[in-house]
């Protein structure tokens, strides 16, 4: 018996931890990565350059694999139809995937199933938007470009109709939301099978800075347990119903008065997931991988009270690993995960991951880490 092919499409940071998370189960792993020099083709053993958006590379790439998955929801969701049509295993499947590559297609089908959504539709031009605004409680609202979106682009807060007129400028269809009045975001990773198994992790606090994750806390401290089972149950029901197979990130907004809304889907490892590598018992890579293979899932438990994740981005200084030295001194208990990205100001070249019992010490541990080795702090 042979050991499976796993295709993965893109080949950032978050095929390379997959990738990693499939070394010791001896599965093979096959990449299609844009430039010789991405993150998981630094490391995978079979790494295929080449266009995810051109249908003939696609068919080409999956010839011996046997399930594809990927790290990113960009590739047309046309030329997932047709490998599916070639026979080949895509997982998660284009029918589920539009969910996390069109805004619209996803607020749509969630209304249809009763998910909380902030209040939404689809706008034609700034004059619109207004018209969108003075249907509720006027601006600011939250304008999208239904496709292509991540860490923050591809949205805009528009606070009058003179300033509505940047999105329509994308060529594709926008979405107007409601600006919600929110305490914190959080996020509901679970993780579901071919066959319908599904296991959830718990509920995380996920901190955002300029629109980018910055620091993950998990369990969401102060998170009634009604609320945490409540965003469980929300993210295990939208795996079944859009037949979700591999990882599912549901980001959410906690509201003052008590609701949760959803604000996104991803359909893949998740930045608000990196902290089960080294704080669950199983990771959501380990559980992903898993998943398309149709292997039984593993335990999503945690191994420790509080586990914290923070983001290392790109600063001033591109050395990092002259860092670590002063960080691992410092805390022998700190894990460290870097990407292998040349450094650039603002760009996530890595993460921390701390745990423990006190939940002050650990996230003092981990922002002391990701600042220092970004350089922010230098003692």
């Amino acid at each position: 018996m042979t050991f499976p092919v796993v295709g993965m499409i893109g080949g950032g940071q978050l095929a390379r931890m997959t990738h990693e998370a499939g070394i010791p189960l001896g599965i093979r792993f096959k990449l299609l990565s844009d430039t010789p020099i991405d993150s998981a083709a630094l490391v995978a053993g079979e790494v295929v350059v080449g266009d995810y958006r051109d249908l003939e590379t696609l068919r080409a790439f999956a010839a011996g694999c046997d399930v594809i998955t990927f790290d990113h929801e960009h590739v047309p969701t046309e030329h997932l139809r047709a490998l599916e049509a070639d026979g080949i295993a895509v997982r998660p499947g284009p029918d589920a995937l539009v969910h996390a590559q069109d805004k619209g297609v996803m607020r749509a089908r969630l209304d249809a199933i009763g998910v909380p959504c902030p209040r939404h539709r689809i706008v034609t031009d700034p004059a619109d938007v207004t018209r969108f605004a003075q249907e509720g409680d006027g601006f600011p609202v939250i304008l999208k470009t239904v496709r292509g979106g991540y860490d923050g682009k591809g949205v805009w807060v528009v606070r009058a109709e003179a300033d509505a007129a940047a999105p329509f400028r994308a060529g594709v269809p926008v979405l107007a939301e409601e600006k919600v009045d929110f305490v914190r975001e959080l996020a509901a990773n679970v993780v579901r099978s071919p066959h319908g198994q599904a296991v959830a992790y718990p509920v995380v606090e996920s901190v955002q800075v300029n629109g980018v994750c910055d620091t993950v806390i998990a369990p969401a401290p102060d998170l009634a347990e009604g609320v945490s089972m409540k965003a469980q149950q929300l993210a295990l029901t939208i795996a079944k119903e859009l037949g979700v197979v591999g990882h599912l990130a549901v980001e959410l907004f906690e509201t003052r008065d008590g609701r949760i809304l959803v604000n996104e889907l991803a359909m893949r490892p998740h930045n608000s997931g990196h902290w089960t590598q080294d704080g669950a018992v199983t990771s959501q890579f380990a559980n992903h991988l898993r998943a398309v293979l149709d292997l039984p899932l593993g335990d999503p438990r945690p191994r420790a009270k509080w586990t914290v994740m923070a983001n290392v981005l790109g600063g001033d200084f591109p050395d990092m690993y002259q860092a670590f030295l002063h960080c691992m001194a410092r805390d022998p208990q700190l894990k460290i995960h870097m990407y292998g990205k040349d450094v650039k100001p603002g760009r996530k070249v890595g993460h921390v991951n701390t745990y423990g019992d006190d939940l002050g010490e650990v996230r003092e541990r981990a922002r002391h880490a990701a600042d220092y080795l970004r350089g922010t702090i230098t003692e």
